[in-house]
């Protein structure tokens, strides 16, 4: 079982990054597929907090392989930070790859990144206005800087300035910032290269090499699927793929090398920013589900909308990807909540039941969730190991939800923890022996 794809199964934020370095223990490569900085994963070890935004989430296993693949937009300042913030915390970072094709975010793209919500006004989609948009239209548009850029100051200059002519008149209120000055950013960018070089790589060969050797590969995904550019709530999306099928893209190998997708998603459903929410609670229940979640983002520490698991837009996610196997996290969140509801379909205008996802945006910013309600549980269950150790509505809940999607539950959250990760049967075949 070489090949395992990560990805988030709602609207982000749903505990990606535990999960993948849990997995990371017995992974031989960890590599990033897409996004950029505006992801943030938290782990906690040893009652420490890591907050990671671009190195992927196995970099705390000394020396373990972990790659930034081809399909990431990197702000190089943000990823020196990241690692001299690793430095100095006294982890080894020795394993680290940086695709030489992964374009960067430059000064210019923030500013355009800004300055498009600030004219949206009303209607701003809610990005992290970290640049991320404006870097893959410049990829797009072919007039993206790529990382080994860095390592050739001609190349560097020509390419920024060929980058900024188009942009000459959007970046006009901006034409006094220093940061535009052509100079500046070349001499800032290859000083960057210099610290980032060591770790630039030709990463989708480490994934060739890997795979081939039947060694276990984990495709790390940032954001969620109902984000997806393509198959997610457009607009209201981010600028990348964090579906599955991308990771074959994001990291340079073929469809054949991917065995399992796992979906993570929540006991319930947050989102983040503006855009269609079927299943929102914005009263006092949900109010006590953000601080029970510590629903605050963290990369921006925007608090999180919260809202009743929308088992519709899971089916959906799941469809997309091609899910063998779910992972619920933050179960004790619901713990005290009596009783429970979950959308099974969706209410629409004049009385319209839809069962299925609807593709139309008209549609979907109107629907509300229908909800089923379920008995809850008031047993504290943050020391359960197994499944047989949660309540019996705890149970019932986790079997209602593998029922209606068809994907078994490989895995349990009931607290921040390590160990606080429950492994289901359905699990074993990459669960690690020390688990």
């Amino acid at each position: 079982m070489p090949g395992l794809v990560i990805v988030g199964a709602q609207w982000g934020d749903e505990g990606k990054g535990k999960v993948v370095d849990l997995l990371a223990e017995q992974a031989d490569l960890v590599i990033r597929f897409q996004g950029g900085n505006n992801a943030g994963h938290t782990i906690v070890r040893d009652q420490e907090v890591f907050k990671f935004h671009l190195i992927p989430s196995g970099i705390l296993y000394p020396g373990k392989i972990c790659a930034i693949g081809n399909g990431v937009v990197v702000d190089p300042r943000v990823l020196t930070e990241e690692i001299a913030e690793l430095h100095r915390r006294g982890i080894d970072i020795s394993g680290l790859r940086i695709s030489a094709n992964a374009h960067l975010i430059m000064p210019y793209h923030k500013l355009l990144d800004q300055a498009g919500e600030a004219r949206l006004g009303s209607l701003q989609i809610g990005t992290t206005r970290r640049g991320i948009g404006p870097c893959y239209a410049d990829k797009a548009a072919r007039l993206g800087i790529r990382m080994q850029d860095l390592l050739d100051e001609k190349i560097l200059r020509k390419k920024i300035y060929a980058a900024l002519e188009p942009k000459r008149l959007m970046l006009r209120p901006f034409a006094k910032d220093p940061q535009l000055d052509l100079h500046a950013m070349t001499e800032d960018y290859v000083q960057l290269g210099h610290r980032l070089e060591p770790h630039i790589a030709d990463t989708a060969p480490i994934a060739w090499r890997t795979l081939d050797r039947g060694e276990l590969v984990v495709f790390e995904g940032a954001q969620g699927t109902m984000l997806d550019i393509d198959h997610g709530t457009y607009p209201f999306v981010t600028s990348s793929n964090p579906v599955a099928g991308a990771a074959c893209i994001g990291a340079g190998v073929g469809p054949r090398s991917i065995d399992e997708v796992w979906g993570i998603a929540k006991a319930y459903a947050t989102r983040v920013g503006a855009g269609p929410f079927p299943t929102e609670l914005e009263d006092a229940l949900g109010e006590q589900i953000r601080e029970a979640g510590g629903e605050f983002g963290t990369t921006t520490g925007r608090a999180r909308r919260t809202g009743w698991l929308d088992l519709v837009a899971l089916r959906y996610a799941g469809r997309v990807n091609g899910f063998t196997g779910l992972v619920i996290t933050k179960l004790d969140v619901l713990t005290g909540i009596d009783p429970l509801h979950v959308a099974v379909r969706y209410l629409g205008p004049e009385g319209a039941t839809f069962e299925e996802f609807p593709y139309h945006q008209s549609i979907l910013h109107k629907a509300r969730g229908d909800l089923v309600e379920l008995p809850g549980w008031h047993e504290d269950i943050s020391g359960a190991r197994s499944i047989d150790d949660l309540p019996r509505n705890a149970q019932d809940y986790l079997d209602f939800i593998s029922d209606f999607l068809g994907v078994p539950i490989v895995m349990v959250g009931v607290g921040p923890a390590r160990d606080e990760m429950i492994w289901t049967g359905a699990a074993e075949r990459v669960r690690p022996a020390a688990a």
